[in-house]
């Protein structure tokens, strides 16, 4: 990422001009993101991207962000009810950023990135981990926390039943948890050998050290929870302020910080390959 000696006036200037591949915005837009707040609130499973993102941001455009990284379901709850507001809201699951554009409480969005599924192993892989398949294998002690919210528990069940392997997998769970990130320590000390994890957890500082991934085939995967959007919400005090933010995360230079925490971006040809797949495109 060039950002060396790219401060607040090379940043509006890269906007502008739409440098880089920057998405081209107006002037005033560009001007806009000068300085000043802005709030966004986002599923809490993008804060590891998110983050690093808004020092970046806030480094080069001088708009403090306010954020809030939570469970996505209960903040598209309060968005939609209107018991929350924010200007800008970063979701999981297409269907809640629908129903925010068809409600009025959302003006637009745009496809952020995508989530994959992985099964993470200790360092080494001492049990020999190949395939999901394995997860069956007797004598495996496989990490599971069934009842986190979701999608975290509920994703992972539905993997095992595209699988046809539910029964066998959870024979070899010793203790059900209640927290994937909790749960994912047993595999980190090697108290377990193996669990099935969004691939952002394997990157995590905390983990990425102790874990390795192994692949799981992309035709298990729950299509529901794979999909983060970004959109401009109604409640927006300064609308070009919030949109200069938006162009600048879908943009190579935002969209880094997602790669670099594991995920597909929308720009990578795999993110775009989902988006015509998923049909992550807003028809509101």
């Amino acid at each position: 990422m060039d950002t060396k000696g790219n401060g607040r006036r090379g940043f509006i200037k890269s906007l502008a001009l739409g440098a880089a591949g920057a998405a081209l915005i107006s002037p005033q837009a560009a001007r806009a993101a000068n300085g000043g707040t802005l709030q966004v609130w986002s599923c809490g499973g993008l804060a590891e991207a998110m983050c690093p993102a808004h020092a970046e941001y806030t480094r080069q455009s001088g708009v403090d962000i306010v954020y809030t990284g939570a469970f996505a379901a209960a903040l598209g709850k309060s968005l939609l009810t209107g018991s929350g507001h924010t200007e800008v809201f970063a979701g999981r699951v297409l269907a809640l950023a629908q129903n925010l554009r068809k409600a009025g409480k959302m003006i637009y969005f745009k496809p952020l990135c995508f989530t994959s599924y992985v099964i993470a192993v200790p360092k080494g892989n001492p049990a020999n981990i190949s395939g999901i398949e394995d997860l069956a294998r007797p004598g495996v002690r496989v990490a599971m926390a069934k009842e986190a919210s979701a999608p975290g528990g509920q994703a992972v069940m539905g993997i095992l039943k595209a699988a046809d392997l539910t029964p066998k997998v959870l024979a070899n769970v010793p203790e059900q948890g209640t927290c994937v990130q909790r749960s994912v320590k047993d595999v980190a000390t090697g108290s377990a050998d193996a669990m099935i994890v969004e691939r952002r957890i394997c990157r995590m500082e905390r983990f990425a050290n102790q874990l390795e991934a192994v692949e799981i085939p992309e035709k298990f995967f729950p299509a529901g929870p794979l999909t983060f959007t970004v959109g401009l919400m109604a409640d927006a005090a300064d609308k070009d302020r919030a949109v200069a933010y938006i162009d600048w995360l879908t943009s190579p230079q935002g969209q880094e910080f997602f790669e670099k925490a594991g995920f597909y971006t929308s720009l990578s040809p795999k993110g775009q390959e989902l988006i015509e797949k998923l049909g992550v495109k807003d028809v509101a």
